[in-house]
């Protein structure tokens, strides 16, 4: 009987300069058939986690010979694993069509289902523009192409994939021009990355200066930051966002899953007012000192993500 041969996968660190993991490139850089080994891109990505944690804390650190050591050696290895542009590839495959899509899906289900899609639709038949998302951390320009009738994406990246995508740090953006300038943002696996609890903070911190009343919060994080965590819980989460100011109004992540998403809604000032119990208190101002310092919450082999004021 003859036996037929598999083809050997390419590394997920190492496409050809003409194909992306195996399959022909798409108009948006990315890969129409993404086949690269899931749990080597996790193992991969995890591994970028740690070193860039690593380096944030070498960096703060006082300067010595033997820092300066550890530095370069982090910066090595980063390098040796084909740096940011390695892990947004791998990012991008579990973003491909053949692995069920990316997390726009989810996001785009909940504001239908709280009908934003009609309400702006009416609202540009009264002339008004169309729902402005910003969208962090985009790994490809067209993620919400489906919906482009009534959400005008603005993607942004720290390092650009894509001439569509304008390469910028979200915690470098002007707080001031952009204070309650966007209709929605989204954080899809962009806040596990930033490797400093206080500036996972800062993040969603920004988000909702930037979003106007009664705007929308999209998170996605890897379900074990979260399930897994020794100082992050559900309902810790949901008790930071209200601090800072947000509603939760849609949640959805499953036992044994991979992922958790989340939908807030910025609260309106009125609201603010009433849930903090003072007339005068505003956003964030309902007992930021819970947020502000790692607490243990649960014992055992457990992983060290968490978000601080």
């Amino acid at each position: 009987m003859k036996i037929k041969l598999r083809k050997r996968k390419a590394p997920v660190t190492v496409p050809s300069p003409s194909t992306s993991f195996g399959g022909k490139l798409s108009s948006t850089g990315a890969s129409a058939s993404s086949s690269a080994n899931p749990r080597a891109s996790a193992r991969l990505i995890r591994r970028f986690h740690v070193l860039l944690k690593r380096r944030a804390q070498l960096e703060k650190a006082a300067e010595s010979a033997e820092n300066a050591r550890a530095l370069k050696a982090v910066d090595g290895e980063i390098a040796s694993m084909g740096g940011l542009a390695a892990y947004q590839r791998m990012s991008s495959v579990g973003q491909g069509a053949d692995r069920g899509g990316g997390s726009e899906k989810v996001f785009i289900g909940w504001l239908k289902e709280l009908r934003v899609q009609e309400e702006i639709v009416k609202r540009k038949e009264k002339g008004k523009n169309k729902m402005r998302l910003l969208e962090v951390g985009a790994l490809v320009p067209d993620n919400y192409a489906s919906c482009s009738a009534w959400v005008d994406t603005h993607p942004i990246d720290l390092r650009s994939r894509h001439p569509r995508i304008e390469e910028q740090d979200f915690l470098q953006m002007d707080q001031t021009t952009n204070a309650n300038a966007w209709d929605a943002v989204s954080l899809s696996l962009v806040v596990n990355f930033v490797p400093e609890p206080h500036d996972r903070g800062r993040m969603l911190r920004y988000a909702h200066n930037m979003l106007h009343d009664g705007g929308f919060l999209f998170l996605a994080l890897p379900l074990p930051c979260v399930s897994n965590s020794r100082y992050l819980t559900f309902e810790h989460l949901a008790g930071l966002m209200h601090a800072l100011g947000f509603d939760k109004t849609r949640e959805r992540w499953k036992e044994g899953g991979k992922m958790a998403y989340w939908l807030f809604t910025k609260r309106m000032p009125a609201q603010c007012e009433k849930s903090s119990g003072s007339g005068n208190a505003g956003p964030g101002d309902a007992d930021p000192a819970r947020f502000d310092k790692k607490v243990v919450l649960r014992e055992g082999k457990r992983n060290n993500f968490c978000i601080l004021f």
